[in-house]
Formats: C-alpha cells, structure tokens, sequence
C-alpha cells in the first residue's frame, strides 16, 4: 500500500501527524513448523509528533477455511475489533478498516479487504518454550509457573457465563460445520492410505456430527473465551508476564474451546520428540489440567472436550498446515482423534492409550 496513504489513515486513527518509519511483514520465519495461517500481520514503526510507536496491522487471507469471499474475512476482522479490547491480557484494538482499490484507507465502507490495527506487544512466543523444553528434555521452574498461569487464566475468564442457548449452539454447529472448523479443515486435508484414506475422514466428521448433537444439552456452559488458546498466541516476557494476540471465533463459547487449544500442544510437542505423552511435557499437560479442574470443580468439560480435541487434532496433523511431520506421527493423531470421539468421556490419564488407538 502507497506510504502517504498509510500515513494519511493513522493520522486520522490517531488525531495527530503521523510519520511511518518502516513496515515488515512478522513471522513465516524457516525455522517455525507451522506453515499456514489466517493472518498477513506487518510490523508498523511510525513517528507520532515525536514519539515513535508500534503497531500491528493484520489481513486475513483469502482462502478455503471459510475465508474465500470478502465479506468472511470483513467478519473476522470487525469480530476481532468489536472483543479484543474486551479481554484481558489481549493486544488492543486501535481501529479496523479496509484498503480500496485505489489504495485508500478507510475505517470501514467502500474497502475490498479488512485489517485490524493493533497494539504491538514484546515478548517470545510460548511455543519457543515448548521447543526448548523439547531440545533439553527437561523442565525448568519457569515451565511450571507458566504453565500453571495459562491454566490459571482460564480459570478467571470462564468464570463468566451468559445464558444464551441459541449461541452455545450456534458455537458448537460452527465448531464442526464452519470453514475453520472440523469440516473445513477436512476438506482440504488430502487423503493418504499411510496415515487416512477417505473412508478415515468420513468417519471423523460423522462423529463430529454426533457429538453436535451431544453437546446441545450442554447450553448452560457458555462461557467468555480466547477461541485460539495455544502457544502460537501467547506471547511472555519476564516470569509469568504474558499478552494474548488473535482472539478468534467470537466472545463467547465452550471453555473445553481454550482447553483443548492448549493442551493439544503438550501432546503434540511431547509427540514430536519422544513418539508420545512423556516426560516432561506429561508434567505440563496434568498440572494444567489438574489445576484447572481443582479450581473451577468443572469435571463436566471432560464430557465434551472430545470433538474439540477432534477440531485440534485435524489442525496439527494437516498436511498443509504441518507439512514436514512424519506419517507416523500423523496417525498416532488421527488415532487421539478417533479414539477420543469413541469415548463417552475424556480421561486426561488415558492420553497414550488413545495415541495407540486402544
């Protein structure tokens, strides 16, 4: 986009004369093994009479999880300025708006595609905890307190419950139906007979479709939620000091949402390393839960966490969303997935049992 008219726009959000010093776009470094994702985020560094100031200002990209006509990505993009600054913790929202097709800038109207405009936050992703804790095979003191602070913040958000069945539904139908959901995401995951043949991913997806049906008795739990929960969207400076980035999905849904998001990527990380759920990411995974289910008394979540952990599972063991993993890893995930929607309750001691598929 033209330089003057980036100025021009954050002169207008801001109400004073802005000079943009330089732009770049974040992350798709080599070495992270997520390759895809929703978003174009660029790194704004702007002179504000003055005062120089960060900013974040993210796109979504056109694609096939939901996301192939403009007006989707304008829903993620006003959804996410309408809550993030709802959130604690969260990155603040300073505006959305859309670019033109003649490169204006605009809040909102005449636009071809939406951004966010957000605080920048320092700090270093979780996920490059998990990848230390996965070089050296051990935990630190820190590991422990963090994990037990991401824990603890779920426990404080989902303290907040709205009664609002018709939305609790409507959470659960996107959770399988949606274009980021259960079936978006297996409609554009390639069949494989060394990992799942189409008939595996048929089974998936009726499964979901029974669990749906489950879950709409379960409307008392709409609770406040991230949406997104996992290692990729926390950032954490000094101790336990962290700030959350992409609240997704919406403000409010089912708890086992963030649960899920979360420790997925204990099971996942441990995986990776080990073949599955070991030392010392087992430790991580049953603090986690432990203390969350200590401290909210809400066993009833395992009761429901099970297409949820389908929804993740189909994410981290996505050919084009994780391309360098292993067949062997992606069918002891398919297989957590498979076993887990089988079961009529989640047993956070049974992990390993259901990466074997028994």
């Amino acid at each position: 986009m033209p330089r003057g008219k980036l100025e021009e726009y954050l002169s207008h959000v801001f109400g004073k004369n802005v000079e943009v010093v330089d732009i770049k776009r974040i992350g798709g470094g080599k070495e992270d093994i997520k390759e895809v994702g929703y978003g174009v985020p660029r790194l704004i560094e702007a002179r504000i009479e003055g005062e120089t100031k960060k900013m974040v200002m993210s796109f979504v990209v056109p694609g096939p999880y939901g996301h192939e006509y403009m007006p989707d990505r304008a829903q993620v993009v006003l959804l996410a300025h309408q809550t993030y600054n709802k959130l604690p913790r969260h990155v603040r929202s300073f505006d959305c708006g859309g670019v033109t097709s003649r490169g204006e800038i605009v809040s909102v109207g005449k636009v071809e595609e939406f951004f966010v405009l957000m605080e920048y936050a320092e700090g270093e992703l979780y996920k490059a905890d998990l990848d230390r804790i996965s070089e050296e095979k051990k935990l630190k003191q820190i590991d422990v307190d963090r994990a037990l602070a991401l824990s603890n913040y779920l426990v404080e958000i989902h303290k907040t419950k709205r009664n609002e069945p018709s939305l609790y539904i409507r959470r659960i139908r996107d959770l399988v139906g949606h274009g980021e959901g259960v079936m978006g995401l297996l409609d554009t995951y390639t069949p494989n007979p060394e990992y799942a043949t189409e008939e595996d991913l048929i089974k998936i997806e009726k499964k979901c479709v029974e669990w749906r049906w489950k879950l709409k008795r379960y409307v008392h739990r709409l609770s406040v939620v991230h949406g997104d929960y996992h290692p990729w969207n926390v950032l954490f400076r000094q101790g336990i000091d962290f700030t959350l980035l992409d609240r997704s999905r919406g403000e409010w849904g089912e708890p086992a949402d963030d649960i899920t998001a979360m420790t997925i990527n204990y099971i996942f990380f441990s995986v990776l390393t080990f073949g599955s759920l070991a030392e010392p990411f087992k430790r991580l995974f049953d603090l986690f839960y432990e203390n969350y289910l200590e401290k909210t008394g809400d066993e009833e979540i395992l009761k429901v966490v099970p297409p949820f952990y389908a929804w993740r599972g189909s994410v981290i063991s996505h050919p084009q969303w994780y391309p360098t993993l292993t067949p062997e890893t992606r069918r002891k995930l398919l297989n957590f997935i498979n076993t887990v929607l089988e079961s009529e309750e989640f047993n956070p001691k049974e992990v390993n049992s259901y990466l074997k598929g028994s």
